[in-house]
């Protein structure tokens, strides 16, 4: 009996062997992190910026501008991507090649920050982690205000190479600002559109948000000012300026409700101006 136990733990290292996971989507290594799978990564693409230990594997890339061998050349056996990335010839690529292929929704939604961590820890096989950081974002995403608030909310986009756009529905920024209870300025127009003067003075914006590496491509506060028609608006009049972390904002992950509040906050007291 005895010289069957070598043999038996041989045949059962295939079943025990770790998996080798990329990860596609800030929000998707964020929520691998927090479930304590992070020994499992083996790269994460360039939008995975959090926890900061994050920036030491391997990056991919872009989620939209994969390439399947620089994939497949680090021996994944599991590939956790925000659906953001689709659609991708790359990860059908990766997925022909037999390995795994777990889509994550990218819904613009707090409710979506739930699914999300469902999908993630079933996937890394840690559902008991799983459902204690649901509790833990559950409660904290039932204190947000919600009690609709009319401030005006403008959202620009900007960043190194391209002009500044505004935040239209259909956006992340679109579903952040009703998350937090406010109303979006843009809320006319589709998707992300560059900033006129007639349009964003029609808008009449009372709060303006800009992420903190937008503010950096841009100089400074006074530039802001400066882009058209913002400085015609009850937001350039006083001044009403909100630098946020864009991810956080605008990823739906787990520092989502924290940017709400900001948002929430920076709103309620441009109301007061």
């Amino acid at each position: 009996m005895k010289r069957l136990i070598p043999w038996l733990l041989l045949l059962a290292l295939p079943s025990l062997a770790a998996d080798r996971v990329v990860s596609i989507g800030g929000d998707v290594t964020q929520i691998v992190y927090a479930l304590g799978g992070q020994q499992a990564l083996v790269a994460r693409d360039s939008t995975s910026q959090h926890p900061a230990l994050a920036k030491k594997l391997p990056d991919i890339g872009y989620m939209r501008q994969l390439n399947a061998e620089g994939i497949l050349a680090l021996k994944p056996t599991l590939v956790l991507s925000s659906e953001l990335a689709k659609p991708s010839l790359a990860l059908q690529q990766v997925a022909q090649a037999g390995v795994k292929v777990v889509e994550v929704t990218g819904e613009n939604s707090l409710e979506a920050i739930p699914q999300k961590i469902a999908a993630i820890g079933k996937a890394l096989h840690r559902e008991e982690e799983a459902k204690a950081l649901t509790e833990q974002v559950s409660k904290t995403l039932a204190a947000l205000p919600k009690r609709p608030l009319p401030v005006r909310v403008l959202f620009i986009m900007t960043h190194s190479g391209m002009k500044s756009l505004a935040a239209g529905s259909d956006t992340a920024a679109d579903g952040a600002i009703r998350s937090a209870g406010l109303v979006n300025a843009m809320a006319a127009v589709p998707h992300y559109q560059p900033l006129s003067q007639e349009g964003i003075i029609a808008a009449a914006p009372d709060l303006v948000v800009i992420g903190d590496d937008g503010l950096k491509t841009l100089g400074d506060e006074e530039k802001v000012w400066q882009l058209p028609g913002l400085a015609l608006t009850p937001a350039g009049q006083h001044k009403n300026l909100l630098v946020i972390d864009e991810m956080a904002l605008l990823g739906f992950g787990l520092d989502t409700p924290g940017a709400i509040v900001k948002l929430r906050k920076a709103a309620e007291a441009a109301r007061h101006e």
